[in-house]
């Protein structure tokens, strides 16, 4: 039982009140609320205090102290000697041309396997599944060696590639499950209607799965500017790096630069912030979709 009536409660005139029940899940789940978000943003308040330091202060005080002068400079020197906007610049060129072109095989995909009857599609579909299992450190050997005799090495097309590939089964499992929960009268409308599956697929599915699509375009957006493996093996030259290189490199060459290098991290992850920011209505209403019934 979650609440507990503590009995009656005397006004100033004598006269008595019922009191408030006090709902102890409530404050429970406030509670936890609480310590979570403490818990999530400290490292981020420390990433952002210690930018803000100089040497001597971030040794001297605690991680968690405000800084008392902002030392701008080590964001001037992050991007004058991290090699930030080449590396920047980089991976928003893969993010920008593999997320959507992920995005689009993984929905055709979807939709020929839950809109369209053919043999063997759900052995298909498990076999989707089983590759979202297959983790990309067992690949990088045998991943190597194709990328080196395509002569992609060093390529943005040479992790694009793989990127694309390592992402699709769990992207279409996903969205073959939002599919299959659009009402299948819908297809009977458009074939009565004279359409085929290219109409069905672009003017009716897509639209109706906007929420999906843009939650995913989200969490594949951050998980294509992280990346570090699949970089680390194909791109060894320090013009092709992307962020997560680029952040190793200046961390290696500048190791008791603690300042410029939280503040190197900081404006790294300013463009998935703003993408999240852009996509955040549709990446919640994605998040959300099918949890409520009728």
């Amino acid at each position: 039982m979650s609440t507990l009536t503590l009995g009656r409660a005397k006004h100033a005139d004598g006269t008595s009140r019922p009191r408030r029940n006090v709902d102890y899940v409530r404050i429970g789940l406030w509670l936890a609320l609480a310590v979570t978000m403490v818990i999530w943003a400290m490292p981020l308040i420390f990433v952002m205090f210690t930018s803000l330091k100089s040497e001597a202060a971030i040794f001297s005080t605690s991680s968690f102290a405000l800084p008392l002068a902002a030392e701008w400079e080590n964001y001037a020197e992050a991007l004058e000697t991290g090699n930030l906007l080449t590396a920047g610049g980089n991976s928003l060129l893969i993010a920008a041309i593999k997320v959507p072109l992920g995005l689009l095989f993984s929905a055709a995909a979807a939709f020929g396997l839950s809109r369209i009857r053919f043999k063997h599609s759900k052995l298909l579909l498990g076999a989707f599944a089983l590759g979202s299992m297959v983790p990309i450190q067992v690949a990088l050997g045998p991943l190597f060696k194709t990328i080196l005799d395509m002569g992609l090495l060093n390529s943005p097309i040479g992790v694009i590639l793989p990127y694309i590939g390592f992402g699709l089964p769990i992207q279409i499992f996903i969205l073959h499950g939002f599919f299959s929960a659009i009402p299948k009268e819908i297809d009977e409308s458009v074939r009565v209607d004279g359409g085929g599956n290219w109409r069905l697929f672009w003017q009716i599915i897509l639209p109706l799965s906007k929420p999906a699509l843009a939650a995913l375009f989200i969490l594949d957006f951050v998980a294509t500017w992280n990346e570090y493996a699949i970089a680390l093996v194909i791109l060894q030259d320090q013009a092709a790096q992307t962020i997560p290189l680029a952040i190793q490199g200046f961390q290696s060459q500048f190791t008791s630069s603690y300042g410029p290098l939280n503040a190197f991290t900081v404006m790294s992850i300013l463009p998935v912030l703003i993408v999240y920011l852009l996509f955040q209505r549709y990446f919640v209403e994605g998040m959300f979709s099918g949890a409520v019934k009728g």
